[in-house]
């Protein structure tokens, strides 16, 4: 591994035998693997991970593109499907981790940040009883993910 490589956060992590903190480890497959950011205000927040070291979506091959929009796709629409929420917001920054990953993350108009982007600043308190009920669907909403990648090829 390069040093740059050894340096990337995310390649470390494809390496470890066990979930990097913070995350659980959803799916892994040789072009991507999945997983959801464990957030205590917006606990359906997933990220679809880029195995190899990109910086950039246009680093990728035309056929690789296709498989990382399906998985991203995948993703957005088993939350939509589970959880219907406000919005689903889709994010691919990589300006702290230049390693390409897509955050897909489920969005309601009840959040602490709604509208505004996840990392702005908040704009109401959170609303502890609707958070609840969103952490007790997530063992269902990760089997809907689960499923709905089973038909996008890794």
């Amino acid at each position: 591994m390069s040093a740059s490589l050894s340096d990337c956060p995310l390649c470390r992590d494809a390496l470890l035998t066990a979930p990097e903190p913070g995350v659980e480890l959803l799916l892994q497959r040789p072009r991507y693997r999945v997983v959801r950011v464990q957030d205590a205000d917006f606990p359906a927040f997933y990220r679809v991970i880029w195995q190899a070291h990109v910086a950039e979506f246009s680093d990728l091959a035309a056929a690789d593109r296709l498989v990382c929009m399906e998985a991203v796709t995948a993703v957005e629409q088993a939350l939509r499907r589970q959880l219907q929420p406000t919005k689903v917001n889709l994010a691919t920054l990589g300006n702290v981790v230049p390693h390409l990953h897509w955050h897909v993350i489920a969005r309601f108009d009840w959040d602490t940040h709604f509208p505004a982007p996840i990392w702005a600043t908040t704009q109401r308190g959170a609303d502890a009883e609707r958070l609840a009920a969103l952490r007790q669907a997530l063992p269902a909403l990760d089997a809907a993910v689960l499923q709905a990648l089973e038909s996008v090829p890794g």
